[in-house]
């Protein structure tokens, strides 16, 4: 094995060692959430990935962006085939490996290009989209510096490694028809050919050097690229498959009820029941009601949180927030994830999780959790079908169920169910009263 692959190697070992230690510390902390069975109706399961993850099907919604966002995605996959190429010829010192193919080589590699050309482009659009035309979604305030820098990051990088390659593609071929040792005449480049007179007048050695220094760009990139993911949020691009597989399929505005709530109703509605019963023995101590903190919602709760892109559909299709409230339904998403890296980062420090002192409820405030209709026009929106209505209502839980706290107009309705036994103000015995003023 030659010294080059040996460091290559030690790079690809080294970069997937990290990759999988992040992606075990996201895993975890999925983990920390409450259990929820997701995994009825499989059949119906494996329908809605396929269609949402796999076939962008709500990204068309927006036909401009989504056709550019097909364009990427695609790339990305078929163009990782090539990827596997350049891996197998680091380690082993070969190069070109697949070229034994023939013709469906040269189809490959020149929809590999075509492909590179249709990426770099498309990432050209999204710049211009978030930096020279400042769509109002991605400017929103909860749009910082750092997030509004990550998808920079992402698609400047996209843009390097797409140039890379074509670059890489332009070099090789000048060696192969050199007769350059360890080059071979393979493949169809329909756009690198038209970079080859750049190359055309440089020594051997000259463009030896470049088509090797476009090949470590391409593929450090990519692992560099990979290990970026994790704390970007382009980690969706792995999370999509499974949070769409793990979809609500039950109605969207269907609540999820608790347990403890549903056996208080029965013993209420129970005439031979005896509320100051002891409980059962082994009896799993009652939970809290509603959401404090991260650990309080559900591990799909928090899958969501990972699993979100940031493109700001949800908030720009949600009524609350073009209305003026403070809602953002985004925001409520970024600061469950944010929320979670923190308790992550505690636990990581200390072995397990240490009172911090902190909750979810110091990031979101009241006047947005009581800003949302609950109309569910943001999870409709969403690319990826995340659901931040159950984080709001489970938060909205505890303020009310833990913390007494609540607006007024719904205090009042409170009571009213209280005493009377409906949202009036007015008791069972004089419900019929407007029949008689007719």
């Amino acid at each position: 094995m030659s010294p080059a692959s040996v460091i290559f190697l030690v790079v690809l070992l080294g970069a997937s060692g990290l990759f999988a230690r992040q992606v075990g510390k996201i895993r975890r902390n999925i983990g920390l959430g409450r259990p929820l069975d997701r995994t009825d109706r499989r059949a119906e399961r494996w329908k809605v990935m396929a269609r949402v993850a796999l076939g962008q099907g709500k990204m068309v919604a927006r036909p401009v962006a989504g056709v550019m966002h097909i364009l990427i995605y695609v790339g990305f996959v078929v163009i990782n085939i090539e990827v596997l190429e350049i891996v197998i010829d680091g380690v082993l010192g070969t190069h070109r490996v697949f070229s034994f193919l023939g013709p469906l080589y040269d189809v490959l590699i020149g929809g590999f290009e075509i492909l590179a050309v249709g990426v770099l482009l498309a990432c050209v659009v999204f710049l211009a989209r978030r930096n020279v035309l400042r769509l109002k979604r991605f400017w929103s305030k909860e749009m910082t510096v750092w997030p509004r820098s990550d998808a920079n990051i992402i698609l400047i990088a996209e843009i390097i490694l797409m140039g890379a390659f074509l670059k890489m593609n332009a070099a090789d071929q000048v060696l192969a028809a050199r007769g350059h040792a360890h080059y071979t005449l393979a493949g169809s480049y329909p756009v690198s050919t038209l970079l080859r007179p750049f190359f055309e007048g440089m020594s051997d050695a000259t463009v030896y050097g470049l088509e090797r220094a476009f090949w470590w760009v391409h593929i450090v990139g990519i692992l560099a690229f990979l290990n970026y993911l994790p704390i970007s949020k382009h980690f969706h691009i792995i999370l999509a498959f499974p949070n769409t597989w793990y979809s609500k399929l039950t109605p969207r505005t269907q609540v999820r009820n608790m347990p403890r709530v549903t056996e208080e109703v029965k013993l209420m509605l129970d005439p031979n029941a005896d509320p100051y019963a002891a409980p059962a023995e082994g009896q799993v101590e009652p939970e809290r009601f509603g959401a404090r903190d991260v650990f309080d919602l559900t591990w799909k709760s928090l899958m969501d949180a990972y699993s979100c892109t940031e493109c700001g559909r949800c908030t720009s299709e949600c009524p609350a927030n073009i209305t003026g409230k403070l809602l953002s339904p985004r925001k409520i998403m970024m600061d469950t994830r944010d929320r979670l890296e923190e308790v992550g980062r505690n636990i990581d420090r200390h072995g397990s999780f240490q009172d911090d002192g902190k909750s979810l409820h110091d990031r979101i405030s009241e006047e947005e959790l009581w800003a949302c209709t609950t109309c569910n026009a943001c999870t409709q929106a969403c690319p990826v079908n995340i659901d931040p209505v159950d984080i709001i209502m489970e938060m909205r839980r505890y303020l009310v169920m833990e913390e007494s706290r609540t607006r007024p107009a719904l205090t009042s309705m409170f009571n009213n169910v209280e005493n009377n036994g409906a949202p009036w103000a007015f008791g069972p015995d004089k419900r019929l009263q407007w029949m008689e003023e007719q």
